[in-house]
């Protein structure tokens, strides 16, 4: 049996004001409960910094209109601003061509989107949709909901132990099967392991099954490459990379988005109308009917324009060395203690179960202490049955938190433990 995940070693970031950086963001720059905040619930959502505020605003003071519709001065400038995020989206992930991303209102919406489209058309009863056992419910949810209008059967690539990574051998003897469709997440939002998405993608690819990738966890923060992935679809969502909320992207390769049907009808996704047939606009637009979320896409350009002018790679190195600062701490700090993943190259999230003290108590209580973490299943359910804990405390990393303040978790949670645990 063998384990499949990603261990990276990522360049050391020397050069990078961690802390200049930290002034970027104004929300962090408060006290909660008495005490400086302590944000460590970045794998729920990221914080936003001032540009992509500024971005937002500047829009609706400036630029306000709809997109495409129009030709007064107003329309034509929030047009581009809206195809410039898609043009800019594009090149973050190096898809071919901009007309490969759809905006959407998020992962969850772009997963469903395939789901109704591509894959209610393709699949039929005896069929096969591949998962693994750590996917998010995002990524689970519209695959039993597909399973049950066409038929089609799921299948799960086992997790291996407490969550050190997916069963490699298992996954090639699945692939064998009648899959047509594998979906899977690039980095696990509970055990933040890392999956060699590239190898996944060649392994389907060889058996002639689609992939689609679930990036909501990796696109922020590590180098993402649709091409040398070699996925057939891709999804994430602005407000983990720092962008607005209610805002995504759906990346899919150009051949499969126009053979698919609309999503949703209205107008923009439709070339001509008469009373009663219509004919369909070309991808991107033929999925985005109605008014899209036009501050959004333009927050998300400007998140996108944030980021790389960090680098995703000292992020990972950022990310990787507070979950490995943190995970020596409370292992030391509290020796029963139960740490979920990989044991070495995890991602900046750091899921644990510590006895007697329940998730939701340690949350609450850290939470008095200006310490955000987050308790419960982190919408893995069917992992925490699997893993035989009804839910587990996370703490998830980003790269505007410290070294100083993963030792304050560390000694809040060891205080909280000698008056409550055990």
């Amino acid at each position: 049996m063998t384990t499949a995940a990603t261990t990276l070693a990522p360049s050391e970031p020397q050069s990078i004001d961690w802390q200049a950086i930290r002034r970027d963001f104004p929300v962090l720059d408060q006290e909660v409960n008495g005490h400086p905040l302590i944000y460590f619930d970045n794998a729920a959502t990221s914080q936003k910094p001032t540009v992509v505020i500024d971005a937002v605003r500047h829009y609706y003071e400036a630029d306000n209109s709809n997109v495409h519709r129009g030709i007064h001065e107003l329309s034509n400038r929030a047009t581009e601003g809206f195809e410039s995020a898609r043009t800019r989206i594009a090149q973050f992930i190096n898809a071919a061509h901009p007309d490969e991303i759809i905006f959407t209102r998020g992962t969850t919406e772009s997963l469903n989107l395939v789901a109704q489209t591509w894959a209610r058309r393709e699949l039929k009863p005896g069929d096969q949709i591949l998962l693994t056992e750590m996917e998010h419910h995002s990524n689970l949810v519209p695959w039993q909901i597909l399973a049950e209008q066409t038929g089609a059967e799921l299948r799960f690539i086992p997790v291996i132990g407490d969550g050190e990574g997916l069963d490699l051998e298992a996954a090639h003897q699945l692939m064998q099967g009648p899959v047509k469709l594998f979906a899977f997440t690039h980095i696990s939002n509970t055990l933040a392991v890392i999956n060699p998405a590239a190898s996944l993608c060649r392994m389907a690819r060889e058996r002639g099954i689609v992939t689609i990738v679930d990036a909501a966890q990796s696109a922020g923060h590590m180098p993402l490459d649709v091409q040398e992935l070699g996925c057939d679809f891709l999804a994430f969502s602005s407000h983990k990379i720092c962008g607005p909320t209610g805002q995504g992207i759906l990346y899919g390769r150009l051949p499969l988005l126009e053979s698919m049907p609309p999503y949703q009808g209205g107008g923009e996704m439709i070339s001509v109308v008469e009373y009663k047939t219509s004919t369909w606009n070309a991808p991107p637009h033929k999925f985005e009917a109605g008014t899209p979320n036009i501050a959004g896409a333009i927050g998300m350009g400007a998140a996108i324009d944030y980021l790389e002018s960090i680098g995703r790679k000292p992020i990972l190195a950022h990310d990787q060395a507070l979950a490995a600062q943190a995970v020596d701490g409370l292992k030391e700090a509290i020796p029963d203690i139960r740490i979920f993943g990989p044991k070495t190259g995890r991602a900046g999230v750091v899921a644990f179960d510590i006895p007697g003290l329940h998730s939701h108590d340690l949350v609450t209580m850290a939470d008095r202490r200006g310490l955000a973490l987050r308790g419960g299943h982190h919408c893995t359910m069917p992992l925490h049955k699997k893993l035989g804990v009804s839910s587990t405390a996370r703490a998830s990393f980003y790269f505007y938190n410290t070294s100083e303040e993963v030792d304050r978790m560390v000694a809040i949670i060891r205080d909280l433990y000698a008056k409550f645990g055990g």
